[in-house]
């Protein structure tokens, strides 16, 4: 058996089908693990997602921004983005199906005997394992219950911009939310600015990537993780960033985390869409 790593799909069907020839991936014995963003951007959102889905306990998939935004897009409480591609899989036959299975992903996946945590984008400098697994399952909770509606209308925003254990409300969720889905810079006392989108040097000076941050307490740990096209594959910090811009016609990256040391493999793609803010 062998346990892969994924970067973000986005929709990106044949790209995903090619990387899992060249790995050689057995269905019967391999795992797969996704750093989220299953869907969105790419031409075969729809035929992503029925493939993961279809795929049982034999891949495991942490929630993206782009799922999430899916999900409010389908129950009706936001308007979908001139860029979005969604609209085949909106009016598939199995879509409750599919929305439903993919409601229920995590936000983080943690493996105590492999050694790695998966998440889509980050963990705020302040919170360990243990704190950022406790927040993951507040929101997922949510997620999973009648009142996703209203989690879905009030997630987007860049505000708060710092954690506090006091903040309640959706207050709270949106900064749970934009940590383990859309972070990629912080100040140095943990505070979160989610406006650079480019790769470390071009941000501004107060500025670090969440995983450099000294004060970081999940150093500790290794973290898998996507969200950063502009980051590129990244193997350094204690960190694993595996998306490699395969919807803007970079590649999509594999890492097989039970060898030692871990293996890359990745396929290149052409561009799905032209760079634009994520």
């Amino acid at each position: 058996m062998a346990i892969y790593a994924i970067g973000d799909v986005q929709g990106c069907y044949q790209p995903l089908q090619e990387l899992l020839k060249k790995i050689r991936f057995d269905s019967a014995h391999d795992r797969l693990w996704f750093t989220g963003d299953l869907v969105n951007r790419g031409p075969q959102s729809l035929e992503v997602l029925r493939f993961v889905k279809g795929l049982g306990d034999r891949a495991i998939c942490v929630l993206g921004n782009h799922d999430l935004h899916l999900l409010a897009v389908a129950a009706g409480t936001v308007k979908p983005k001139k860029r979005d591609t969604l609209d085949a899989l909106l009016s598939a036959p199995d879509r409750n199906e599919l929305l439903h299975w993919l409601r229920s992903r995590p936000l983080l996946h943690h493996d105590d005997q492999l050694g790695y945590t998966l998440i889509h984008a980050g963990l705020l400098p302040l919170w360990t394992l243990e704190d950022a697994q406790r927040l993951a399952q507040e929101v997922e909770i949510v997620l999973r219950g009648a009142g996703t509606e209203n989690l879905y209308r009030h997630m987007y925003g860049d505000l708060p911009d710092h954690w506090a254990e006091k903040l309640h409300g959706v207050d709270r969720l949106r900064v749970i939310i934009n940590a383990f889905t859309r972070l990629r810079y912080c100040d140095l006392d943990g505070n979160l600015d989610l406006r650079p989108k480019g790769p470390p040097g071009t941000q501004p000076l107060d500025l670090l990537p969440w995983f450099q941050v000294p004060s970081r307490r999940s150093r500790d740990r290794r973290i898998i993780f996507g969200h950063w096209s502009t980051l590129g594959l990244w193997n350094a910090d204690g960190v694993i960033g595996l998306d490699s811009g395969c919807l803007w016609g970079g590649a999509l990256t594999a890492v097989q985390l039970d060898a030692a040391p871990v293996k890359f493999f990745s396929v290149a793609c052409g561009p799905s869409q032209h760079p634009h803010d994520e």
